[in-house]
């Protein structure tokens, strides 16, 4: 693999940087490919391709240019290891090692299927993966430095072949040592993208392959918190502080096939059909490794169980679709059938005394649709619904309704409707374990049900945004304090109000953003803060004759206290706090930073956590697990057109 990078890394040094008049993609004409000379000459064309040459899109999205401005939201974004902006999430002290959601959110790429909560953070599902289109061959580096000693770093090289045919090779690897004892993580993830359409274009195709790991060593938090917090010197070198699990990890592995392809059998405009078939497989393994039994979590012999010390759970699901979809210019319907073959697993089989099943299947007949509606350019309705039925888990229905319109120029209103009724997550119906408190199996569950309604308004104003959301989940599933799956029998009900805005005073910039949330019912299945908030108080400016771009400026992160869940690393989940447990919370982060743009390369600059260099760490990402001390966080974006 270093191999790899290094042949990767030296043929995007071969490739000369295009520059541009006005890099930014927001300052060029909406065209493509300027034309230098006609050929008046010599009958011989030549060409500039300008940024809107250099496109990607995910299959079912609009195309989008390659973004090589320099906004506010990229210093949220291009710090963060995972290259997302993780506003109402907690990162634990080291890079890859995952986070606590702090915000109730559905994640559909748990539906039927394994995936523990923290290692869902780097996941990239099938609505995640991009096609490109671009005229000459592109390379992008985002490289950031790791806790320690390590480094995270990934790169895109894609090409096209003709004007029909793209492919895309992506790698992701990260290592990081981490500060505290048995904290290492090591991710990676591949990607082989490709997308083909035919000289007439008849025939589309949409294929990738995904191989993505998460590996982390597991330490159970500090042993000691008194010691963490203490004035005791000794411990500031947090390889000092005594943990509570030795010689454990937790790995996850999430791999997929995907083919989509369409064809339109008739030319005529009066016949506007397709008929898309899609086909992918899609394998998740999650692994919990020891090499000695943990007495943090036993006290006798007899809490154990003759099994082997190390447990894996898996589940695979081979998807088939048929779908005939009527495409014109402001309306789109597209229907069909689905088939799937669904595996539920564990490794070795449990004692039989346990009633745990090893593995459960079945196939399951379905239908999904979708509706997208168009009408003069100010109303956008996009319906998506899918209904599958199987004998293992259950009914599945999922409807998602999003309206979008303008009412006065320049103001946006995003209205949604979404409804779902699942099984639980497959990691919460059954675990196996050495340890006998970890093993359960939740049998006959109820379907899981989740009504969203909410918005959001976009105004002109300040460039601001509110939004309101509300949820309300019917046999909501949970671990409870003894780490025991468990689903309510009152619904819970979630309220959630917010908006974001930038105030702008010359090239001052204050772009504060809040998040107010409450559980109406059940507070105590799900703990969150009341608040969360962040401010970004930043200066931005052209440098050096325009050649570059300045940004820098303070962050500050915050949320108010709460009586946390905590983190279980043998499930990768989080249980419900028990009576020795605490919150967490109430304690600011604050970043200080300097970002540099040089056409199109990006360096990000970080002081973490500043505030701990003058008083102490305080800050948790859950029980027995601090957030990381002040560290110099590096980044290194780097856009290479040829």
């Amino acid at each position: 693999m270093r191999i790899l990078l290094l042949c990767i890394f030296f043929l995007s040094l071969s490739l000369s940087a295009q520059v541009l008049n006005k890099t930014d993609s927001n300052r060029v004409k909406p065209k493509d490919t300027l034309v230098i000379d006609s050929g008046r000459k010599d009958s011989l064309q030549i060409f500039k391709p300008t940024i809107y040459d250099y496109t990607f899109r995910t299959q079912f999205s609009e195309k989008k240019i390659f973004d090589t401005a320099f906004t506010p939201e990229k210093t949220f974004v291009f710090t963060q290891y995972n290259n997302r902006d993780n506003f109402g999430r907690i990162q634990f002290a080291n890079i890859g090692s995952g986070f606590q959601p702090l915000i109730f959110e559905v994640n559909t790429e748990q539906n039927l299927s394994l995936l523990p909560t923290n290692k869902s953070f780097i996941i990239q599902g099938i609505k995640d993966i991009r096609y490109y289109d671009v005229k000459t061959p592109t390379t992008s580096f985002i490289y950031h430095n790791s806790v320690s000693s390590g480094a995270a770093l990934q790169t895109t090289y894609t090409q096209n072949i003709g004007k029909n045919f793209n492919f895309a090779l992506e790698y992701m690897g990260l290592r990081s040592l981490g500060l505290y004892q048995e904290n290492l993580a090591a991710n990676n993830n591949v990607i082989f993208s490709g997308h083909y359409v035919s000289k007439n274009n008849k025939y589309d195709a949409f294929a990738h392959f995904v191989h993505q790991n998460v590996n982390n060593q597991e330490n159970g938090g500090v042993a000691d918190i008194g010691l963490f917090l203490g004035d005791n010197s000794n411990f500031d070198n947090r390889i000092n502080l005594p943990v509570n699990l030795t010689g454990a990890d937790s790995r996850f592995s999430y791999r997929r096939y995907y083919l989509s392809h369409q064809f339109r059998p008739f030319a005529s405009e009066k016949f506007p059909f397709k008929i898309r078939h899609t086909l992918y497989h899609q394998g998740n393994k999650y692994y919990f490794i020891q090499a000695l039994p943990q007495d943090f979590y036993f006290d006798d012999i007899s809490e154990l169980i003759d099994y082997p010390l190390s447990s894996k759970k898996y589940s695979k699901n081979l998807s088939n679709t048929v779908s005939i979809i009527f495409d014109k210019e402001n309306i789109k319907l597209d229907a069909g059938v689905r088939h799937q073959s669904i595996k539920l697993g564990i490794g070795e089989a449990l004692p039989a005394s346990l009633n745990i099943p090893q593995e459960l299947s079945e196939n399951r007949l379905g239908a999904v649709g979708n509706l997208q509606i168009n009408l003069w350019n100010k109303v956008a309705l996009n319906s998506n619904l899918e209904i599958s039925t199987g004998t293992e888990f259950g009914s599945y229905l999922r409807s998602q309704n999003l309206l979008k319109f303008e009412p006065v120029a320049g103001y946006f209103v995003d209205a949604k409707v979404n409804f779902q009724t699942a099984s639980p997550t497959f990691n919460l119906l059954m675990n196996p374990s050495v340890y006998r408190r970890f093993n359960y199996f939740l049998e006959n569950p109820v379907n899981e049900t989740i009504t969203e309604i909410g918005g959001s308004v976009n105004l002109k104003w300040f460039k601001s945004s509110v939004f309101a959301n509300y949820f309300m989940i019917n046999n909501y599933t949970y671990l409870d304090a003894a780490a025991q799956s468990q689903q309510s029998n009152s619904a819970l009900n979630i309220s959630q109000i917010g908006g974001e805005a930038i105030f702008s005073y010359g090239k001052f910039h204050l772009n504060p953003r809040v998040h107010f949330q409450t559980a109406l019912s059940n507070q105590d299945l799900l703990p969150m803060p009341k608040f969360i908030g962040r401010a970004n108080l930043y200066w931005q400016s052209k440098a050096f004759k325009d050649a570059a771009e300045i940004q820098t400026g303070i962050k500050a992160y915050y949320f108010s206290k709460f009586a946390s869940r905590e983190y279980s690393p043998v499930l990768n989940e989080f249980i419900l706090p028990n009576s020795s447990s605490y919150s967490i919370g109430g304690q600011p982060i604050v970043d200080v930073y300097f970002n540099l743009k040089v056409k199109r390369m990006f360096f990000f600059i970080e002081a973490q956590h500043l505030n701990t260099t003058i008083q102490k760490n305080r800050s948790f990402a859950a029980p027995y697990y601090p957030v990381s001390d002040f560290r110099l966080n590096l980044g290194i974006v780097w856009y290479l057109f040829s």
